[in-house]
């Protein structure tokens, strides 16, 4: 269990990761010290995985995304994965229910990009078949 002091911080650090501690102290009214040492133990303890570069909007504009429902033949799912996260375009990869196995999130510079790693996808032994949708707008991200 973390405590609510620790989901402040995580919040605040969703927000911005590289806010400096000195200022994640000002804002959650706690010493610098009290702030690194939570900040460690949340990364020791696996809460804290890691920190990810987030784009920025004008790059993110220009970004073609679709998600792809993929249906896997079941004795190659494992090799398809694998093949799956070697493609950098590849940006999450989720398993599901229902009658597809996964959803691939794909962001590409163009239309003409994203054809070519849908069919390359498409093409992957193991995958059965695909149904992609592109999206057209954002209307909120968290």
């Amino acid at each position: 269990m973390i405590s609510a002091q620790d989901e402040k911080l995580l919040s605040l650090l969703r927000v911005n990761a590289r806010t400096s501690v000195s200022d994640l102290a000002r804002a959650l009214n706690l010493s610098r010290s009290t702030v690194q040492n939570r900040i460690a133990k949340l990364e020791h303890s696996g809460v804290i995985k890691g920190y990810a570069v987030e784009y920025g909007s004008e790059y993110l504009s220009d970004l073609v995304s679709a998600h792809v429902l993929i249906k896997e033949k079941q004795k190659l799912t494992t090799k398809t994965n694998l093949e799956l996260k070697k493609i950098s375009q590849v940006v999450d990869l989720y398993a599901i229910s229902g009658e597809y196995d996964l959803i691939a999130v794909v962001q590409a510079q163009s239309l003409d990009k994203l054809s070519h790693i849908l069919e390359q996808i498409g093409n992957l032994d193991g995958v059965e078949r695909t149904n992609s949708s592109v999206i057209l707008e954002t209307k909120f991200k968290r």
